[in-house]
């Protein structure tokens, strides 16, 4: 065997090993990518869940929050409240939204929010009085996506 065919064999041996650390590279990314979608979602969902047991264990915001989707009267300070919940939610969709359009979020858990989000803007009188006072503070992609979900009645 000569020196020529043995260099020949060590580049055949070498370009295969950069192959294969290239295809073991890209099983990880993917791996990561799954990791991440799913450190994701689950962090999207503690946020919704401690959002939603903090209004739970706060009667005076439940109240507050009952009392303004059914049209009642609101306190200044009740208002308020129920302005800070609806931003603070509202912000909590943004994210949702944002994490959907860089591909990190599933379409058919995006789209149960979508709806979720629909259903929630129908009932609340406030929440929209909010969407349209403060929409323009939002990404014009969230914008575009929370406005074709507004109840046909809401005219912002």
């Amino acid at each position: 065997m000569g020196a020529e065919n043995r260099g020949r064999w060590v580049t055949v041996v070498a370009n295969l090993g950069v192959l294969a650390g290239l295809l073991l590279l890209v099983a990880e990314l993917r791996q990561n990518r799954d990791l991440m979608r799913a450190q994701i979602r689950h962090e999207l969902s503690t946020v919704l869940v401690e959002h939603q047991t903090a209004i739970a264990q706060d009667p005076q915001l439940v109240s507050a929050i009952r009392r303004g989707d059914a049209g009642e009267e609101l306190s200044p300070d009740e208002a308020y409240q129920v302005l800070l919940r609806n931003n603070a939610l509202i912000r909590y969709w943004e994210n949702v939204h944002y994490q959907y359009r860089e591909g990190l979020y599933d379409e058919a858990e995006f789209l149960s929010h979508r709806d979720a989000w629909a259903r929630y803007m129908a009932n609340s009188p406030p929440a929209v009085s909010f969407w349209c006072s403060w929409r323009d503070a939002h990404s014009p992609e969230f914008r575009a996506e929370l406005d074709g979900v507004l109840p046909t009645t809401a005219a912002c």
